[in-house]
């Protein structure tokens, strides 16, 4: 009687300790992923999407938001560009942009007037695992994913 009770036991317990020890992160089995925080990584944007038409960035731009000093500093396609920047409750309140004054190819130039757009302003924004989307009001976005 007692060999039947343990081996009852067993396999009672088997099935869960086997299913409690065999999860990985980032599986997909119900683990839940922690999302990239907006601050404090450097965003490398991809893709503009305005007026229903997405082109892909030129000019290896990149964004960087600082959560301590309020500032968002980075590349455009041609240019270099800082402002103030307030990240909170899933927007970007983006102070008027300081940047330098060089002139480059169009396509360099195109990138920079569509991130520009975004300054003075403030957008939304969403992280999904390593991308960023910011959204203005004027229904432009901007997709970037986090630098390795």
């Amino acid at each position: 009687m007692d060999k039947q009770r343990f081996t009852l036991a067993v396999l009672t317990v088997l099935p869960l300790v086997v299913a409690c020890g065999s999860e990985k992160a980032n599986s997909g089995s119900g683990s839940v992923d922690a999302e990239r925080p907006v601050t404090g990584v450097d965003w490398s944007v991809r893709d503009i999407t305005a007026d229903g038409t997405t082109k892909a960035a030129h000019g290896e731009p990149h964004l960087a938001f600082d959560a301590k000093t309020h500032k968002v500093g980075g590349k455009l396609g041609c240019n270099h560009v800082g402002a103030t920047a307030t990240v909170r409750g899933g927007h970007i309140t983006l102070g008027r942009p300081l940047t330098t004054r060089m002139m480059c190819d169009a396509s360099l130039m195109d990138t920079d007037r569509a991130l520009l757009g975004l300054f003075d302003s403030t957008v939304s924004y969403r992280v999904d695992h390593d991308t960023l989307t910011l959204t203005s009001a004027n229904g432009t976005s901007v997709r970037a994913v986090a630098a390795d």
